[in-house]
């Protein structure tokens, strides 16, 4: 089964390319870039594909076990708009291929100095495919629970994150309300990890694809949890949404101070590990506490990049004394 669908897959981005890609690059001038555009091209079919299993799966579970009624369905749409940008591949392309040979190059110069690159399948040699992927997804998952900490610890990083906390309505878009340049700093601080640690490029393509499923679901408006057991062993929307709480998943050590709890982005184990876990059992009101004394983070898309730099500017300034 799933290697009929990996032929298939194989066909229709042949075919894609072929037909529309290619052509397209060789007319712009681009035409060094042809095999960035082929890979380019399977990002664009993932994305495609994980937009339509979205909405299949997970609008229908929003329509029969919300947690609330949305009050502002433009919200919604707008955040349908950073989906489209995002999973569609533009960032993580660019990311990705823009770095690759800057690594390869920095590899080789290592290599004349007898120094090998790191690869980290080569520690557990003839490991099965499905156990490195595995092995990669945790990895991944760590450096991802830091990076996620520090957008809410650092003040420049919440300056820009904070966009993607001002969702009072989640759904199943909002994972990907971000910043544009928060987006990129990610994406690139993402694919400088996974080129370190050997990860191929087809296998970074899945790797990032069942990442962003895996927390579409987190963010969709579904009274969902994992019991017990299974909220301690996979981020579920009951705990990842405590992270969007008001006043709790961005907040510590009192009013409007920088923190948080439920960092972890596909597992909980680093919020354990490092005592950050929250593990009530509520399906909280999300957004940001200084929304309700009026602070405006904007409604359409462009007004909430144009605040988000400006909150960062804010940030840049030296404080009074």
């Amino acid at each position: 089964m799933m290697q009929q669908f990996a032929d298939w897959f194989g066909i229709v981005q042949g075919w894609l390319f072929q037909a529309v890609i290619e052509p397209m690059i060789y007319s712009t001038g681009f035409g060094a870039y042809i095999e960035e555009a082929f890979e380019g091209t399977e990002w664009f079919m993932m994305g495609v594909l994980e937009l339509a299993a979205l909405y299949i799966i997970l609008r229908p579970l929003e329509a029969m076990i919300p947690v609330h009624a949305l009050a502002d369905k433009r919200a919604r749409w707008t955040d349908f708009i950073y989906t489209l940008v995002h999973r569609l591949g533009l960032f993580s392309v660019a990311a990705f291929f823009t770095l690759d040979p800057v690594m390869d190059h920095v590899a080789g110069l290592l290599r004349l100095e007898g120094v090998h690159p790191f690869n980290l399948e080569s520690l557990l040699p003839g490991m099965p495919a499905m156990a490195s992927f595995l092995v990669y997804l945790v990895v991944l998952d760590f450096f991802e629970y830091w990076y996620h900490r520090g957008q809410h610890s650092i003040r420049q990083g919440w300056a820009l994150h904070s966009l993607h906390h001002s969702q009072r309505d989640m759904n199943l878009w909002s994972d990907n309300r971000n910043h544009l340049l928060d987006d990129a700093t990610h994406d690139i601080y993402l694919a400088v990890i996974a080129l370190a640690i050997g990860v191929a490029p087809g296998q970074y393509v899945l790797l990032v694809s069942v990442s962003r499923a895996l927390q579409s679901l987190q963010h969709a408006n579904v009274r969902i949890h994992f019991g017990w057991l299974g909220e301690r062993l996979l981020v579920s929307p009951r705990f990842h949404r405590m992270h969007h709480a008001i006043g709790v998943g961005h907040e510590s050590k009192g009013h409007g101070s920088l923190g948080g709890c439920n960092f972890g982005v596909l597992l909980p184990w680093w919020d354990i590990a490092f005592r950050t876990a929250n593990f009530r059992a509520h399906f909280a009101a999300t957004g940001i506490r200084d929304q309700a004394a009026g602070r405006d983070y904007g409604r359409g898309f462009w007004r909430q990049q144009w605040l988000g730099l400006c909150r960062l500017a804010d940030t840049l300034r030296p404080k009074r004394q």
